[in-house]
């Protein structure tokens, strides 16, 4: 078994490991925080999940994913080898800080979306203290026009913000997603008309990680 087979079989070890603990979630049984948490292997490493957990200890009510989907987001980003992320929804940078985790690693950098000024400063001030701010570019304002300054093909994109918004976000940035790309949304149970458009598209294939739904644009 080659090294690149290996790779993708741990990939999916820790898919499923992160399914039964998101439909764990679901069901109203969420867990306060992660049940094995990753191991630092870099001091920036470590300096980010330093960041991550302070903010999760902060308790604050704007974290908006779950320990377990923010490492889910981390591991989609760097076994895709992700150069260009796209998230509609910063809050206070969590997931923001889960995805630079792989960020640092490929390369790669985030562009996040957030209408509410007081999150971006929180986020803002989160991104520097676990030193990626050189790799993360905030846009204040409503995503619904501040998105339309994304230019570049898109590896990544995620939404997580006004779920009405859903479906204006996708249809906008869907053309600027690379044929084997991922567009991840969460709280998708909020977004029909999301959900019919990325389940009903044969362009599409999409899986759903309890609230979360990973969706492959096909090559």
């Amino acid at each position: 078994m080659g090294p690149t087979a290996k790779r993708w079989i741990a990939v999916g070890a820790i898919v499923l490991a992160a399914t039964s603990t998101l439909a764990a979630q679901r069901f109203g049984r969420r867990r306060p925080a992660m049940t094995n948490p990753p191991v630092a292997e870099t001091e920036a490493e470590k300096r980010i999940l330093s960041v991550l957990e302070s903010a999760w200890n902060e308790g604050n009510v704007y974290l908006q994913v779950p320990a377990e989907s923010g490492r889910l987001l981390r591991l989609l980003t760097e076994a895709t080898n992700a150069k260009n992320v796209v998230e509609i929804g910063t809050s206070t940078g969590y997931s923001g800080l889960w995805f630079c985790l792989a960020l640092q690693k490929t390369g790669g950098r985030l562009t996040t979306f957030e209408i509410d000024r007081g999150r971006a400063a929180m986020a803002r001030k989160h991104f520097e203290q676990a030193g990626v701010d050189g790799i993360v570019t905030i846009v204040e304002g409503d995503a619904h026009e501040t998105i339309s300054r994304v230019k570049d093909s898109v590896d990544i994109l995620f939404l997580d913000a006004d779920k009405e918004g859903y479906l204006d976000y996708f249809n906008k940035l869907y053309p600027l997603v690379r044929p084997g790309g991922l567009i991840v949304a969460d709280n998708v149970g909020m977004a029909p008309d999301y959900m019919r458009a990325v389940t009903t598209n044969p362009k599409l294939d999409t899986v759903f990680f309890g609230d979360l739904s990973v969706t492959l644009k096909k090559r």
